[in-house]
């Protein structure tokens, strides 16, 4: 089927969604909210923190609606698609609450619907009915592939696993890549090889020392019940090898390449393009989630991989003229939210210049995002805070430090069992985030020369006291209240 044909199609399924989405809005006021994160970001944290949050209360002073106490009750209610696994709130919760643990990470597409009944600032009741739709960030880079051709996305591949910073991890792939003819008869046992290789590779890139971030397609590192499918089974293959001329042209058909390039679109028809036309083109508002943390830890490569990761998640958000893309989710999107995770692992007085560094990361994506018709914003926070804050003093001095309890098996210049306390001086990021971008001022990385990791230590989840009927008081947080205001306070005035 011809690709311009798909897109007729895609387009008039959006539609029919877009028209029935309008009329039950019209029928309930309706917000979709997307929630999704990077590698590590504590996404499945996030969402069961603002769940919790809406329908528990607390100390929430910036978002209005309920430090007005405008919100009389928000209430779980049935999900609206039945083909999409709820979140699983209840079972999050007990982790965090219950055994003092962080929850598994979600690496699926799951929904939830919150029905928050509230009063507007010039009175009456309404209703306002809030579906978060929870997916892993991964999904989110494989956006862009929607307008790739299989030779493009190659040849950015194997660029990008050419790099410095990544060569090394993708040597077995690389070499094993040389010694094929992209010409040669298609193979099943050389695909799988190949796809395999190219699959180690990215999952070393993902490492917590490397930190790489802009890593499609998504779903190669989270098949789920696609494992082993075609239409994961492809990996990419330097087409100029066809040519003396080193230009692109179209793989011989029962070739290699041509293999690879048919199971590449597949993916994109199987994989990507469902995920777009069912999910991501329906969002009113979307919050990403990312650990800057760990890039600043890993160093300039793995920063500048996450900012070109950062670029790659607002073209999807930026729609032009001639992008299928665009029309449609240019009118749907408002609000979309980046948001530095683990801001917990640092003094209030490093919060600013964190926040300050996710700006710069999106500042270049930003100024080219004119026009797309979203509101734009990043916030440092921790949904759920881990540590306290506390002086200590060390000889004459008295130095700002987090105290909370690492988890076990962690070590330091101590051995950790989970139960007792630790205190931590988190140090101080700079004021000024371009000393981190300019290479040529020497920035190599926020990890000490013994390899010391700068988010230091895992901390358990705080202990949570109990009210009367045994249920778990509100989570202590940093800045989700923000976060919540920018998200939906609007809707509630």
């Amino acid at each position: 089927m011809p690709s311009w044909y798909e897109d007729l199609i895609d387009e008039a399924r959006l539609t029919a969604l877009t028209l029935l989405d309008r009329a039950e809005d019209l029928a309930s006021p309706t917000l979709r909210l997307g929630i999704t994160g990077l590698s590590r970001s504590g996404k499945t944290v996030f969402t069961t923190a603002l769940i919790h949050a809406l329908t528990r209360g607390g100390r929430l002073p910036v978002f209005r609606a309920m430090h007005e106490g405008r919100i009389a009750r928000a209430t779980l209610e049935p999900q609206p698609d039945d083909n999409v696994p709820r979140f699983d709130y209840e079972g999050h919760l007990a982790a965090l609450v219950d055994e003092r643990r962080w929850p598994e990470s979600t690496r699926r597409i799951s929904e939830l619907r919150l029905a928050i009944d509230y009063a507007p600032a010039r009175g009456g009741r309404r209703t306002l009915t809030l579906d978060i739709v929870d997916y892993p960030g991964e999904w989110l880079l494989d956006l862009p592939l929607l307008d790739s051709s299989y030779g493009d996305f190659a040849a950015e591949s194997l660029r990008l696993a050419s790099a410095p910073a990544r060569r090394e991890l993708a040597a077995p792939f690389l070499a094993a890549l040389a010694e094929v003819d992209p010409a040669a008869s298609a193979d099943e046992g050389t695909a799988r090889r190949l796809a395999e290789l190219f699959t180690s590779y990215l999952a070393a890139c993902r490492a917590e020392a490397v930190s790489m971030s802009l890593l499609p397609p998504g779903r190669f590192l989270m098949p789920g019940d696609l494992e082993g499918s075609p239409a994961l089974t492809f990996a990419p293959i330097d087409l100029t090898r066809l040519t003396d001329q080193g230009a692109y042209t179209h793989a011989p058909p029962g070739s290699l390449a041509a293999m690879m390039q048919r199971r590449y679109e597949s993916y994109k028809d199987r994989v990507v393009r469902p995920f777009f036309r069912d999910h991501f083109a329906r969002l009113d508002r979307q919050i990403v989630l990312i650990d800057v943390l760990a890039a600043l830890n890993a160093g300039p490569a793995a920063l500048a991989d996450l900012e070109a990761a950062l670029d790659g998640i607002l073209a999807a958000f930026r729609v032009g003229r001639n992008s299928w893309l665009g029309a449609l989710f240019r009118h749907r999107i408002g609000k979309v939210l980046f948001a530095a995770t683990k801001a917990d692992h640092l003094h209030h007085t490093s919060h600013d210049p964190l926040e300050a560094i996710l700006r710069r990361l999106v500042e270049r994506a930003l100024s080219r995002a004119e026009g797309a018709g979203a509101d734009i914003d990043v916030v440092a926070l921790a949904a759920v805070r881990a540590t306290r804050e506390a002086m200590v003093k060390r000889g004459r001095a008295h130095l700002p430090a987090i105290v909370g309890v690492p988890e076990a098996g962690q070590h330091d210049a101590n051995a950790f069992d989970g139960l007792a306390e630790a205190a931590v001086f988190p140090g101080d990021l700079p004021e000024n985030p371009s000393a981190l971008f300019d290479q040529s001022l020497g920035f190599k990385g926020l990890s000490d020369a013994e390899g010391g990791d700068f988010r230091f230590l895992r901390f358990r989840p705080p202990l949570v006291e109990r009210n009367g009927t045994g249920q778990a008081l509100p989570l202590p947080h940093i800045r989700l209240d923000r976060a919540l205001e920018f998200l939906i306070g609007d809707r509630l005035r």
